[in-house]
């Protein structure tokens, strides 16, 4: 029989849990404050549980942790970027950044990717599975125990749509916000997705606090489709009308992330197109150059090309960055160090 996910629990449901073996109700606090304040990775470190508790866990209880296989320290900024292996074996990738205002880290959703955007290295090998609520905060957990510092940023944008594991990704955000866990802000987390409507309605509902992130990538429905296979599905008008309804429901601003390509969508017809879509919308529009593959042929804009493309944006009054390049001098672009990582294993 499958030894349950501990690490999964919510406070209430672990109580619940312990109730129903026959323990008291305190017993959970404190295993709840093993696993998610002093971030432990066995039952064995649980000092004041009793032996007998620890080895009733053991029997039927794991903890799914995730451990470090790769590091990655960019020489240029400081980033770092991780590579975790699962209980399985799979790997997923995750980011440490270092900002003035804290320490942001971008965690995985899936082991891969079935969404398919042309310039993602994630997608190249399809989905393998989605990640368990517990190996979505082990990354966060695991990365505070390598670099000693806390974590005051969350973004769902590794690999993997989170959207597209759903219940897990709920569960996830139900639990790093938890006061008797890390208690990360919901207004610190961001989530990415490539537009499954139903479920950012769904997330709607949920009345979290966290930022929604569109991948929008296109100004127009055919230029989604073409870099995008999730556009044969969900059309450009029917994603908008959902990231208004989000916005309507949380009040929490909408992000339009937009990945420029050189020759493909930051000409002047594709600005012409973002203004008419983001100008009646409170908004934040993030440009992103894309990072190359070697699987791809797609090119990142010259830093001049890029800075025209923002300009037009913001003299029509849209609110507009361009992300700053972090660890460009390491696996830059989602998913190239699982891939590298995987086709030398192979070998």
């Amino acid at each position: 029989m499958e030894k349950k996910d501990i690490r999964s629990y919510t406070p209430e449901e672990l109580k619940k849990e312990m109730e129903s073996i026959g323990e008291k109700a305190f017993r959970s606090k404190q295993i709840y404050s093993w696993l998610h304040e002093k971030l432990v990775d066995s039952f064995d470190e649980m000092t004041n549980v009793s032996k007998a508790l620890r080895e009733k866990l053991e029997r039927d209880y794991e903890i799914y942790s995730v451990k470090m296989v790769e590091r990655q320290i960019s020489k240029m900024d400081g980033t770092n970027k991780f590579l975790f292996a699962l209980r399985d074996n799979h790997v997923v990738e995750s980011v440490l950044m270092r900002y003035k205002h804290g320490n942001s880290v971008c965690i995985s959703s899936q082991v891969g990717c079935r969404m398919g955007c042309r310039f993602c290295a994630s997608t190249l090998d399809g989905l393998a599975r989605n990640l368990t609520p517990s190996e979505m905060l082990g990354q966060i957990y695991q990365i505070q125990k390598i670099s000693g510092e806390r974590v005051s940023n969350i973004v769902i944008m590794g690999t993997g749509e989170p959207l597209d594991n759903y219940e897990n990704f709920v569960q996830f955000i139900k639990l790093v916000s938890n006061e008797c866990g890390l208690h990360i802000s919901q207004r610190n987390i961001t989530v990415s997705t490539c537009g499954i409507v139903p479920n950012m309605k769904r997330l709607a509902e949920e009345k979290f606090q966290i930022t929604l992130a569109l991948s929008l990538h296109g100004s127009t429905q055919e230029k989604r489709r073409e870099l995008m296979p999730v556009a044969n599905k969900y059309d450009l008008k029917e994603v908008l009308e959902a990231c208004d309804y989000y916005f309507d429901k949380t009040g929490r601003r909408i992000t339009f992330e937009y990945s420029l390509v050189q020759g493909v969508n930051d000409r002047e017809e594709d600005a012409k197109e973002l203004i008419s879509i983001l100008k009646p919308r409170n908004c934040h529009l993030n440009l992103i150059p894309v990072n190359p593959i070697k699987e791809r042929n797609f090119e990142k804009p010259t830093r001049q090309n890029a800075e025209k493309f923002k300009n037009k944006l913001e003299k029509s009054g849209i609110n507009v960055t361009i992300r700053r390049e972090m660890g460009s001098d390491i696996d830059g672009a989602c998913g190239q160090l699982r891939r590298r990582y995987s086709e030398e294993s192979k070998i």
